[in-house]
């Protein structure tokens, strides 16, 4: 008897009639014992999206052979994007961040306790701050400075990812704006943190604009990382009740803590294969 594997498949296909069906049928003919189902067909896209977490008592062997059938009778007939992916795996993550460190402190935390079902093999900074905090959790800390320009640095920065087989990019307050060659090759594993809202009061200083603005609300946006700034699909966000008794060091404060959590909520449902592309959006399966 093969212990068990939990393995989780997600899935997006033109929508029709009966996909649950096929996927569930096909799990239980190979001795799938599925313990979490979710679904979702956008009426607008005409698209069909899926999760499915369960558990195969199979060699690897086995696996590889059950994967190859699901895509000749299902995956390949139903013009399915698609993956299997084993859920024990930790995802080899990378993050990237500048002065402000809350963010990273954050991560660093969750995943030093385990919250996190992560590896990080590096942290990589345009500044020298986050050195100590970083080396002291045992990890290796880049300082990949911009004294030879920007395409030379990125191309530091690509040479880690490649050496270190990263699966995920986390932008933790990371402020340099990607070249669109890097967020081209970083596509659909890059998440960054914005320190708004969105998609109110971007640029620089927005806690000072949402002063001036006199806001009742303030937030944070995780989203991936795409060509076009600040307009990647979001992912997840969080808001604050604020009034006008607070100053501007205080929004912030209070934003510093909606940066951090929904940024670390954004990694959480990425890294559990809890979030599938559709267009400029996002299905989040909770």
């Amino acid at each position: 008897m093969h212990a068990a594997e939990r393995l989780i498949l997600t899935l997006s296909c033109p929508d029709a009639q009966g996909i649950v069906a096929r996927v569930s049928t096909y799990l239980f003919e190979q001795g799938g014992f599925i313990e979490e189902s979710t679904q979702y067909g956008d009426p607008d896209t005409k698209r069909f999206f899926m999760r499915v977490q369960f558990t195969l008592e199979k060699n690897d062997a086995d696996i590889r052979a059950f994967e190859a059938r699901f895509d000749t009778t299902i995956g390949a007939p139903l013009r399915m994007d698609y993956a299997f992916h084993r859920a024990s795996q930790k995802t080899r993550m990378l993050v990237l961040v500048s002065k402000h460190m809350h963010c990273l402190n954050d991560i660093m935390y969750r995943y030093r306790t385990g919250q996190l079902n992560v590896e990080i093999p590096a942290v990589i900074s345009n500044h020298p701050d986050a050195r100590g905090m970083v080396e002291w959790h045992g990890i290796p800390f880049f300082h990949f400075a911009l004294d030879d320009g920007k395409q030379a640095q990125e191309k530091r920065l690509l040479e880690v990812i490649e050496r270190e087989r990263i699966d995920l990019v986390v932008l933790a307050r990371y402020m340099q704006i990607l070249s669109p060659a890097l967020c081209n090759a970083l596509s659909g594993r890059a998440i960054n943190i914005h320190h708004s809202f969105l998609p109110s009061f971007k640029g620089a200083k927005p806690y000072h604009q949402a002063y001036a603005r006199g806001v009742k609300l303030i937030g944070a946006t995780a989203h991936y990382v795409t060509t076009d700034l600040d307009e990647g699909p979001i992912i997840e966000q969080e808001v604050e009740r604020v009034d006008h008794t607070l100053t501007p060091d205080a929004l912030a404060h209070i934003g510093h803590d909606s940066e951090s959590l929904v940024l670390s909520r954004a990694i959480k449902l990425h890294t559990e294969h809890r979030v599938l592309m559709n267009g400029t959006k996002t299905v989040v399966f909770r």
